[in-house]
């Protein structure tokens, strides 16, 4: 069973938590394959024996729907779309990631504060106030960085979904063509990632290869992390 370790201040009430699951953060700029690799690692480790939830922005019953049409809008300051995502965040993890772990499933979230970050600082939002706001975030057990160029990002962004208006930055760089704005913005984005891989330890994955050789990567760093899980498994040596 882990303690607990929270980023800053913690949820209120839950400051005697523990836990015997795991949380395993996938990070990555936009269009990076993300939800393509939660899907891999979740059907992996259920075929392994493991319960496994999955986790990721926007899909809180408290702040989903209000954040799509406030994006919808484009009417919504840099601050207040940094609380409405802060929102989101805390209710899925007091009302879904917490009571998982307890459960003792495996929780691999797509994206996490780190991601919420970023997003705000390119926008101008100080960073020392957005570390206090997320301080309710508890420390994962794991942050697996898909990392990636931004050139190598536009050919897997325009055979599939195209340009998308805030993931190219153009609610604030000014551009008038979507390509420009979105290698402007998502630079902007690696930069800030990068920084942030180093401050809090990210394990860094090259997913400039293929889907499968990355597949194989995160596994290699999953299975020694969780095989404790395992109903009569012996303390790992890992």
């Amino acid at each position: 069973m882990s303690d607990v370790k929270f980023y800053g201040h913690g949820l209120p009430g839950e400051e005697d938590l523990k836990y015997n699951g795991k949380l395993i953060v996938l990070e990555g700029p936009d269009g990076i394959g993300r939800s393509t690799q939660i899907a891999l690692l979740r059907e992996w480790l259920e075929a392994s024996g493991y319960a496994v939830y999955a986790s990721g922005f926007k899909r809180s019953e408290l702040a989903s729907r209000g954040i799509e049409a406030a994006k919808q809008g484009h009417t919504l300051g840099n601050l207040t779309m940094a609380l409405f995502y802060a929102t989101d965040f805390a209710d899925r993890l007091e009302r879904e990631i917490i009571p998982a772990l307890q459960a003792g499933f495996i929780v691999l979230t797509d994206r996490y504060v780190y991601s919420l970050m970023a997003r705000s600082m390119v926008r101008g939002v100080d960073k020392t106030w957005l570390q206090s706001l997320l301080g309710v975030a508890l420390v994962p057990d794991a942050v697996l960085y898909l990392r990636a160029s931004v050139e190598s990002l536009v050919p897997r962004l325009l055979a599939s979904r195209g340009f998308d208006y805030w993931e190219s930055g153009m609610d604030y760089l000014g551009y008038s063509d979507y390509y420009e704005s979105y290698l402007d913005h998502q630079t902007r984005m690696l930069m800030t990632l990068d920084d942030l891989a180093k401050e809090y330890e990210f394990q860094v994955i090259d997913a400039e290869r293929s889907i499968e050789v990355v597949f194989g990567d995160l596994c290699e760093a999953i299975q020694c992390l969780v095989q404790d899980l395992k109903p009569g498994a012996t303390p790992s040596d890992c």
